[in-house]
């Protein structure tokens, strides 16, 4: 039985790629009906994926993974014809959503107003790079480009390294998630909106502890790889055969890593005895709890230090 929060809204997902797709596959989730309008050459991300052939059938996985659960159609919306098929599904849907660069769908004659005049009350929500106004809303927008743009980049790898990606399409999927929380939302006004998503800004609100202390205490950001800026010991630590994750963010937690390692040398260690103490030692921390680590394999501290 479908008793998810979306069930019986119709939305129209005119996207492609990632971040308006993955908008429309969270609608789905939560109940919706998703109507998937393509090209006829269908959406881009029909050829990426692991596997050739399924590329070449046009059914490559990044398109499976955000596409999951939904209708399709094609519809060429530079015909008459196609513009017409698109009006006629809009008559009994709720919401539209796509990800154009601004203005593409008012060219065509199915923005935002021209969907209202044809069905109110109607969600309309544009995704775009960097939003439908201001100086940057014609620049193309890549998620490798708003993590630059943003600063991601910026506080990802540490002081020996560049600036680097997140490895994975992070604006892309943040964008995405942004734009379905807001219709999602919206929804349930039951009213006419026009939601414009920013990738860019999108991402910002995601940045809070690193914006909020350059904002409030002008601390810049710096890159610390796979540290935690805030506490120590947190990060990957080397063992006898590979890398274990481990963050004792609080003093107690600290109290129970140290009866896992069972050393006194960390116990009694001047430059340890507290929380800030910690963070400020952190690079010699490190050292010294590798130290022991490295005395046995990765299994046997996974179970020590979950049990």
């Amino acid at each position: 039985m479908n008793n998810k929060p979306l069930k019986g809204f119709r939305i129209m997902d005119v996207t492609n790629v990632l971040s308006g797709p993955f908008c429309g596959y969270q609608l789905g989730l939560l109940g919706a009906e998703v109507i998937k309008v393509e090209a006829p050459d269908g959406d881009l991300a029909r050829q990426l994926g692991a596997n050739a052939h399924w590329n070449n059938e046009r059914m490559g996985v990044s398109f499976l993974a955000q596409n999951a659960g939904k209708r399709s159609i094609a519809i060429n919306l530079k015909t008459d014809d196609g513009k017409q098929i698109f009006k006629d599904l809009l008559k009994s849907s709720h919401a539209v959503i796509e990800n154009f660069r601004p203005g593409v769908m008012d060219r065509l004659g199915l923005g935002f107003e021209e969907c209202r005049a044809i069905k109110d009350p109607i969600i309309y929500c544009a995704i775009s790079g960097f939003g439908q106004e201001g100086p940057l809303k014609d620049n193309p927008a890549y998620d490798q480009i708003i993590q630059g743009m943003s600063g991601v980049m910026d506080i990802t790898g540490d002081t020996t390294t560049p600036p680097y990606r997140v490895g994975y399409p992070i604006a892309d999927t943040v964008g995405g998630l942004t734009a379905a929380l807001a219709v999602a939302a919206a929804l349930h006004q039951k009213m006419s909106q026009y939601i414009d998503v920013s990738m860019l800004e999108s991402v910002l609100t995601t940045m809070g502890w690193a914006v909020a202390n350059l904002l409030m205490n002008q601390v810049e950001p710096t890159r610390v790889g796979n540290e935690n800026v805030t506490s120590a010991p947190s990060g990957a630590f080397e063992t006898q055969d590979g890398l274990i994750n481990i963050a004792a963010n609080q003093d107690r937690q600290w109290d129970q890593l140290l009866k896992v390692l069972n050393t006194p040398t960390l116990k009694n260690n001047p430059l340890y005895q507290s929380r800030e103490l910690r963070k400020t030692n952190r690079h010699q921390l490190k050292l010294d709890i590798e130290a022991i680590l490295t005395t046995q394999p990765t299994a046997i501290w996974l179970d020590r230090l979950n049990s």
